[in-house]
């Protein structure tokens, strides 16, 4: 399994919000200078999040996006699923629809799944909130990218 730049620009996209949650609507021309990232692109990943309402918009010379609930209740599993769809690491655990012909004989499959649980347990159990946390232990003070 691989995270697409969608993912990991959606993840530090929304990062960026929890650093700025109380400075109200944030402009994304300002996430994108901040984090490097194309505002063209930031527009695509914005309007996902936007769609599975994980954001708010306000339109104007004050507008801006916003996280809609508090960083905490924010894990990194469900801003990757968002955007990336299912973790999975091969097709037949996902849950689509495909169902493996040989799933009751596969012995590979118990490899497979052991991967999966590894995988949604580390990004079911991170919050922006820690990596807001670990943001300011690493970068230290106040400063606020």
């Amino acid at each position: 399994m691989r995270i697409s730049t969608k993912g990991r620009y959606a993840t530090r996209l929304m990062l960026d919000l929890a650093l700025h949650y109380e400075c109200g609507y944030i402009p994304l021309k300002a996430v994108s200078q901040r984090q490097n990232i194309s505002d063209k692109y930031l527009e695509q990943i914005i309007t996902q999040l936007s769609r599975a309402g994980f954001v708010r918009s306000a339109r104007g010379a004050q507008g801006g996006y916003q996280l809609m609930r508090p960083p905490e209740a924010y894990t990194i599993g469900e801003i990757l699923r968002t955007t990336e769809g299912s973790l999975a690491p091969v097709s037949c655990l996902d849950t689509s629809g495909y169902e493996c012909e040989m799933a009751q004989s596969c012995v590979t499959m118990e490899v497979w799944k052991k991967i999966e649980d590894a995988v949604n347990s580390v990004v079911d159990h991170i919050t922006l909130a820690d990596l807001v946390k670990r943001y300011h232990e690493k970068v230290g003070g106040d400063y606020v990218i």
